[in-house]
């Protein structure tokens, strides 16, 4: 793997997120081969490759979706596969569908939500997240009468609910509009002042590499590139990623 400059030997020991010789084969197809990454508490990374690259895969393995086939991988101080749900109760998670019921209304979605996070009076708390995410003039409308963008905003609404000590995103600004997107930097910016953890995998090149503290790139299941973000520009890294093949849809 290229590194910028030598990865930091402290970090591992002060990690929020440790992963060691991580492996994933879906049948006779590797996914992720022998990934070795360390992310520290408070900060973003940002994680980048084409299609088929693994970081959906290794987003999955972080959230406890699905098990790795080898290695080992350590989350909020605890071994994943040991204690899967209190690591689940330390992590928030905005994916690619938006996890919501479409059958109840967006006041019930995060109601519901709200109830198994064990949070007292939620009611209140619930009427300012609508608000803060544009939804208050459809709270009472059922999440299936929901644009896409609609739905994928309370989906953001549903995970600032929580106060997650890591933060897995993957292609967070999918369906986003301008304040939306702004929305969810401003909670990722306040989650890292808070000391949480950050993987955001995404296409878009601009958005990730402006809000994130280390980048990184995946290709055919392998860490190639990492680095922090002030080693290098967006117009460099921009060019690097060319060196890596083709990278699908890159903005």
């Amino acid at each position: 793997m290229v590194r910028a400059d030598g990865a930091d030997a402290t970090r591992a020991s002060a990690a929020a997120i440790e992963i060691r010789r991580l492996v994933k084969w879906y049948g006779s197809q590797p996914a992720l081969r022998g990934i070795d990454l360390d992310v520290a508490p408070g900060e973003i990374l940002a994680l980048f490759g084409p299609n088929g690259a693994g970081k959906t895969t290794l987003l999955r393995i972080l959230a406890g979706l699905v098990r790795q086939t080898s290695g080992t991988v350590t989350v909020a101080g605890q071994p994943l596969d040991r204690d899967y749900n209190g690591v689940r109760r330390a992590m928030g998670v905005l994916a690619h569908g938006h996890q919501l019921y479409e059958g109840l209304s967006a006041t019930e979605n995060l109601t519901f939500a709200a109830a198994m996070l064990g949070l007292d009076g939620p009611s209140e708390r619930v009427a300012q997240i609508l608000l803060r995410v544009g939804l208050e003039a459809a709270a009472s409308s059922s999440v299936r009468t929901f644009s896409s963008g609609m739905k994928r905003r309370l989906a953001l609404g549903k995970l600032m609910l929580r106060e997650p000590r890591v933060i897995l995103l993957d292609e967070p600004y999918a369906s986003l509009d301008l304040q939306a997107t702004k929305l969810l930097e401003e909670f990722l910016m306040a989650s890292k002042i808070k000391g949480a953890t950050t993987v955001l995998a995404t296409h878009n090149l601009t958005m990730g590499f402006g809000v994130a503290d280390r980048l990184a790139i995946l290709r055919q299941g392998r860490l190639v590139f990492e680095a922090r973000r002030e080693e290098t520009s967006l117009e460099a890294f921009r060019s690097l990623f060319a060196l890596h093949g083709e990278l699908g849809e890159v903005e």
